[in-house]
């Protein structure tokens, strides 16, 4: 991924509504949803829904597909992975950057 991609697509994700709508479609995966559930779940009104879906779709962090009368938006999986695999490239200097468990001591009785 190139700089400007993950730029493009955090400038997407940084609106709240945007991430919302996000959020959301993630959740539903392959299964993807209308415009009209975004709208009833989130409330967006739907000439705001159509701008955030288009700045998301331009982002490639969605895909939209007809069937018949219908738009489905689902997630972009592979552009998403490549946002966070982006993100994470040389994290730690190549050492796991998971904390280690914590450990208690416990006082002898």
């Amino acid at each position: 991924m190139k700089n400007n991609d993950a730029v493009n697509a955090f400038l997407a994700l940084g609106q709240e509504s945007r991430l919302n709508v996000f959020r959301l479609i993630v959740q539903k995966g392959d299964v993807g949803l209308t415009p009209t559930q975004i709208h009833e779940m989130l409330g967006i009104p739907n000439a705001t829904l159509s701008f955030h879906l288009k700045e998301l779709m331009q982002a490639q962090l969605i895909t939209q597909e007809r069937q018949s009368r219908n738009l489905i938006y689902r997630p972009n999986a592979i552009h998403t992975a490549a946002l966070v695999e982006f993100l994470l490239d040389n994290c730690c200097g190549g050492q796991s950057c998971l904390p280690k468990p914590l450990t208690r001591k416990v006082k002898a009785l």
